[in-house]
């Protein structure tokens, strides 16, 4: 899909403006429905992020898992939930939460790391023609799996542990609300 570049450029800063947006929306909401709705708002950024970059499958990857499935289920078990509210007094600050936190910025400062060490002038954004062959698609599905499993390996594994953290903590939340 051939883009003039100035609308390139308008597209790309409505969609950076958009998934920042959301993203604030996930972290400041205090009603958890409207924070799972930013999270999807997010999603759907970064779907066409991939569109953008000519990254079809993925997008329709990121679209039928990501929001199909799991931000249907988040908003499903959040509207599931016996207690809504939140309790009024704050538990004080333990010493799971000081590990948990380490561990999470440990993460974070890695991942930073891992991003501005990657050469990302060796992607390319492929301006294809009107008519995919199937051959061509096969190709950029296997291209998508060697890179996932090779360069972007430790990445993706990462990103896997930060939402079992996410979960894990999600259940202990819903945990807790259970108890009191």
């Amino acid at each position: 899909m051939n883009r003039p570049e100035q609308i390139y450029n308008i597209l790309l800063a409505a969609l950076t403006l958009s998934l920042i947006l959301g993203g604030l929306g996930v972290v400041l909401f205090t009603n958890i429905i409207y924070s799972a709705l930013s999270l999807g708002i997010v999603l759907i950024c970064i779907s066409l992020f991939y569109i953008l970059l000519n990254a079809d499958f993925v997008a329709v990857a990121q679209i039928l898992i990501y929001i199909g499935a799991v931000n249907i289920l988040i908003i499903f078990a959040v509207m599931l939930m016996n207690n809504p509210k939140y309790p009024n007094s704050v538990p004080p600050w333990t010493v799971g939460n000081s590990i948990t936190s380490i561990v999470c910025m440990s993460l974070f400062c890695s991942l930073i790391t891992i991003i501005l060490n990657i050469s990302w002038f060796g992607i390319s954004l492929t301006q294809k023609s009107d008519q995919i062959l199937e051959r061509d698609l096969t190709n950029n599905i296997q291209r998508i799996g060697a890179h996932l499993s090779t360069d972007f390996f430790l990445p993706f594994e990462l990103i896997s542990i930060i939402l079992l953290v996410a979960l894990i903590g999600a259940i202990t939340i819903a945990r807790r609300e259970e108890t009191v």
